[in-house]
């Protein structure tokens, strides 16, 4: 013999379809959905910055465009990171979860880069990159629970 719950009944007298628990991290969105606009201003500020250090600082001839294409991959990286982190804490899916958390790599690398190891590091710089910094670092760990938290939700 089957038991059938009763949809809660609202005052109105209409019923609430089965109910779901959200499992999505408001917390992770939140700081997905501020760095999304806070890389944004990183990036024009970078290139500025870079167009400002090509004008005053002598550059070996190479080096400046080299750096200005990994500001374009890391923009890449970042778009691709912030977009699955967002469909996957939405969707609760673990595999646009792992995309994310696997391009936080690269992501954290490239801002260290910026931070420690171009050519010139300009104070405005370091300040800029550690704050994206902590974005990342802080995404980082909000989307590893988010996984768990999915992981342990999922039937066997």
């Amino acid at each position: 013999m089957a038991i059938r719950q009763k949809t809660p009944a609202l005052a109105s007298g209409f019923t609430r379809g089965p109910v779901q628990i959200v499992r999505s991290s408001l917390p992770y969105q939140i700081l997905l959905y501020l760095n999304q606009w806070y890389f944004g201003l990183f990036f024009l500020a970078e290139l500025l910055l870079y167009i400002f250090k090509g004008q005053t600082l002598p550059f070996a001839p190479q080096i400046l465009p080299i750096e200005i294409v990994l500001i374009f991959i890391l923009l890449l990286l970042e778009f691709f990171r912030i977009f699955f982190g967002k469909k996957g804490n939405l969707t609760e899916r673990i595999s646009s979860m792992s995309a994310s958390i696997f391009l936080s790599i690269p992501s954290l690398i490239g801002v260290l880069y910026i931070a420690f190891w171009q050519t010139y590091v300009l104070r405005i710089e370091l300040i800029l990159a550690s704050i994206q910094t902590t974005f990342i670092s802080l995404e980082l760990i909000f989307a590893i629970l988010s996984v768990i938290t999915f992981a342990r939700a999922t039937p066997y």
